[in-house]
């Protein structure tokens, strides 16, 4: 959305390109899951009056959107890349099937999941600790607006710190608002890394991918890896 209020900022989707360019450059296999709150939110749908299933089904849909373009400024770069989505849309995408999606992957080609779960009430947090499960990932990145997790708001509260590290519990009880309860369950549950970062923050993600400082990282014990 870049600093616009709505759509897809062509210079932000190739940023984000090329920096999954570099880390597919450096040998990482990548895997990518996205929202749709520059299209849309179900949950905001659903708090206008429209029905909630129908409202998440909408926000599915932005996300396929969403990463449809993502293929596309992937492919201008010349690499490979692979949308599969949670519900049945054929003429655009493959369906999402697990062993496939790895086999992309061990190909070197950027996977990336389209419409959640496939389900309403679940987020795409949830989806992405779901998948990042499923492919076996070494760990699971947020990308977001923020430079981690911090004991407030930031924009709101000045005096907001930032955590180095956090365990899932600490989340959790503290309702700190990192991903949505369910996702940080299931990352805690299956032991999966979660580290927090700025994704507009030049070279966040390679420096997270070398295991370097960045952001928040989320484990089952503070600190650790």
């Amino acid at each position: 959305m870049g600093k616009s209020s709505f759509g897809i900022d062509p210079n932000v989707i190739k940023q984000i390109a090329a920096e999954i360019q570099a880390l597919e450059a450096a040998g990482v296999e990548i895997a990518v899951v996205l929202g749709a709150g520059n299209f849309f939110r179900g949950s905001g749908l659903a708090a206008a009056g429209i029905d909630r299933v129908t409202a998440d089904h909408m926000g599915m849909l932005g996300t396929v959107m969403n990463s449809l373009a993502l293929q596309d400024a992937l492919e201008q770069l010349g690499m490979h890349a692979r949308v599969m989505s949670a519900i049945v849309i054929n003429e655009v995408c493959e369906d999402y099937i697990r062993r496939r999606a790895i086999r992309h992957l061990e190909k070197r080609r950027v996977v990336i999941f389209a419409a959640g779960t496939g389900n309403p009430f679940f987020t795409t947090d949830s989806a992405a600790s779901l998948r990042a499960v499923e492919i076996n990932a070494d760990l699971l990145i947020k990308a977001t607006k923020v430079d981690g997790v911090y004991t407030a708001d930031p924009v709101l509260d000045k005096t907001a710190t930032r955590y180095d590290s956090l365990s899932y519990d600490e989340v959790i009880e503290a309702k700190l608002g990192v991903m949505d309860t369910t996702a940080v369950v299931l990352c805690r549950e299956n032991n999966m890394p979660l580290r927090v970062l700025d994704m507009m923050n030049k070279g966040a993600l390679m420096r997270a991918v070398k295991g370097r400082h960045e952001g928040t990282l989320v484990t089952q014990k503070a600190g650790e890896l």
